[in-house]
């Protein structure tokens, strides 16, 4: 499928979602316990599945990639925490925003993106890359979800405290991405397939349910709240251009290879990740915002990744 194709089989499956809720199969508590189902079990599986290919990535750019990944998770962990004070007036409101600035979409939308600009080698090498990600978005996502949490910690209203929990560093996804880095670190190659085949379909019901879940959350918003706000569209230019435009041109002077710099660009210049909307679930939060948040964000996209495309095959 070319890029146009696989954003709209990404816009029919939220359709479907949509669909499902309105006719009563989803919401409320069904979407609830699906979240967590994803997170604890089918998440980690995918994790787990998406580094037993039957070869391995080049062992001379797993560090860089590493590198360039750790130092991108970084820098926009820093944006997420002081530029959504800029962008929304609402503290509220500043965790899912920093959240949506900090991750974008690479199970679902970034493998196959990176595959038809790059070529098939480069979804295990995207793979590597989304380690630091996972970690990122179940340590300091969750963090950014949930330490903005209307009411706050004390119930008293407005932001709740900023606090890392250590439970995070165990959970299911976390351990699934330690065991990612192992398999890569010691070239385990030939993961037998009666672990393997298991794993990687369980991990392939985490996309397709993250985007019914999106879909179902959609069909609870007012039509005339899907069109977003002037935060929904400032947060929209600085996640799919302006930081991953940023990222590229910093990574690019600080001596990376183009490979590298090109690959992590087109991994973090996705739509907002699928788990925003999953965690905020997950921990009770509001999710009309991290909604509308994805939903524009992923069209826009249709826009922003084919071009983003032909940039990269002119350079």
């Amino acid at each position: 499928m070319d890029n146009i194709e696989i954003m709209l089989v990404l816009v029919a499956l939220v359709g479907v979602g949509y669909a499902a809720a309105r006719l009563g199969y989803m919401g409320g508590d069904f979407d609830k316990k699906l979240s967590g189902l994803i997170v604890d079990f089918t998440c980690p599986a995918l994790i787990l599945s998406s580094t037993m290919g039957e070869q391995l990535p080049d062992r001379a750019m797993v560090l860089p990639l590493l590198a360039i990944s750790v130092l991108t998770y970084v820098v926009l962990g820093v944006v997420a925490l002081l530029l959504p004070r800029l962008l929304t007036r609402r503290r509220s409101d500043e965790g899912v925003v920093g959240f949506a600035l900090m991750f974008g979409n690479v199970g679902f939308i970034g493998y196959p993106i990176a595959a038809s600009i790059f070529g098939h080698q480069a979804v295990f090498y995207a793979a590597v890359l989304n380690v630091v990600n996972t970690f990122a978005v179940f340590t300091m996502g969750t963090m950014l979800i949930t330490g903005s949490k209307e009411g706050g910690a004390d119930g008293k209203g407005g932001a709740g405290r900023w606090a890392f929990h250590p439970s995070v560093l165990y959970s299911s996804p976390m351990l699934a991405a330690y065991a990612a880095i192992a398999i890569v670190v010691l070239g385990i190659s030939h993961v037998p397939r009666i672990i393997s085949q298991p794993l990687s379909m369980l991990g392939a019901i985490t996309v397709p349910g993250a985007l019914l879940i999106i879909g179902s959350s959609m069909s609870q918003l007012p039509a005339r709240t899907m069109l977003g706000n002037s935060t929904v569209y400032l947060t929209t230019l600085f996640r799919l251009f302006l930081l991953p435009m940023g990222l590229y041109f910093l990574c690019q002077a600080l001596g990376f290879s183009p490979f590298v710099v090109s690959l992590n660009t087109v991994i973090i210049a996705m739509p907002v990740a699928t788990y925003g909307t999953i965690l905020c679930l997950k921990h009770g939060r509001d999710t009309t915002l991290i909604t509308e948040l994805t939903l524009i964000t992923t069209l826009c996209s249709v826009i922003t990744i084919p071009l983003l495309a032909q940039f990269f095959a002119n350079h």
